[in-house]
């Protein structure tokens, strides 16, 4: 019994760090961490949001999403302050994570044996492992731990690579280099925190698809993100359906609040509080004669509205 319990132990130590050593997250991990998600998955685990979604993401705002978040418990998924390529674009997608650190010999000899092990590629740098693995609709999203000399993670030829890939930009807890390069990628957009024309050095990746740090944000592979020029949001798969409904909701509750506001219908302070039953007949009327289309389905509207009773 006593050889049985042994042996069981170092199958299970065995096993552990086995796993705890590779490059890219198991498909079973990736899973665990995203184990709210009920719906369809990538070959790696990672849940795949449909893309109707992450395009009607494009069209809700940073206050919208956030809210959201926040009534669920969700302080920490927002990052701001950023340089952008191309200012005026929005980006959504599904994520990819990669982490990165300064590099230390007996480590780099670790992941690079490791990546040999994990079949990636031996040529090149290992910041050109993340973009071996991306899948349309993926956005690349990287904790360079904010380095902008010798830490720009890709130039334009990179870059160009990142698009035919996944048909969208990175967004890099750190720098980039190229960026005329890059700026002629059409499509193609950057979320950095700066910019240099130095090469990358004394910098490692350690992790692909794990979870990693965004500045203010955690995020996890998996995760939607919406980016535009007022900031990134990191969204939790199996929030994403309901926070775009509620925002969609909420914004149509703001435009019919300013245009009751502006035909002096009723007071500020009336709209920017808790509805009486008058105005809520009031909305649900206004909703069934709007003038253009609803960003949701009628069904998904009426399901919506019989949840809250307004």
């Amino acid at each position: 019994m006593n050889k049985q319990w042994l042996l069981l132990l170092v199958l299970v130590v065995s096993y552990f760090f086995s796993y705890a050593q590779r490059v890219g997250s198991s498909p079973e991990y990736i899973k665990t961490l995203t184990a709210d998600w009920k719906g369809e998955r990538s070959a790696d685990g990672r849940p795949k949001v449909p893309d109707a979604i992450l395009e009607r993401l494009k069209n809700i705002s940073m206050e919208e999403a956030w809210g959201v978040l926040r009534n669920k418990g969700y302080q920490n998924q927002y990052e701001g302050d950023w340089m952008l390529i191309h200012p005026d674009s929005v980006m959504t997608g599904r994520v990819v994570t990669a982490q990165y650190m300064p590099s230390r010999p007996d480590f780099v000899k670790v992941v690079q044996e490791q990546g040999k092990m994990e079949q990636r590629a031996q040529k090149g740098g290992t910041n050109s492992w993340p973009i071996d693995v991306l899948a349309p609709g993926d956005i690349y999203v990287a904790d360079g731990y904010g380095k902008i000399v010798d830490g720009t993670l890709i130039g334009d030829n990179l870059g160009t690579s990142i698009y035919s890939r996944s048909g969208r930009g990175v967004i890099f807890y750190g720098s980039v280099r190229d960026v005329a390069g890059l700026s002629k990628i059409k499509g193609f957009n950057a979320w950095i925190k700066g910019q240099d024309p130095s090469y990358i050095q004394q910098m490692m990746l350690t992790s692909i698809n794990a979870p990693i740090r965004i500045g203010r944000a955690v995020v996890l592979p998996g995760d939607v993100v919406l980016a535009n020029k007022y900031g990134t949001i990191f969204i939790p798969a199996a929030l994403v359906e309901e926070l775009v409904l509620t925002s969609e909701v909420t914004a149509l509750r703001d435009e019919f609040g300013h245009q009751r506001l502006r035909e002096g219908k009723y007071l500020a302070g009336q709209i920017d509080s808790n509805w009486t039953e008058e105005i809520k007949k009031d909305f649900l009327n206004w909703l069934k004669n709007y003038p253009g289309k609803l960003p949701m389905s009628k069904q998904e509207l009426d399901h919506y509205l019989k949840e809250r009773n307004y």
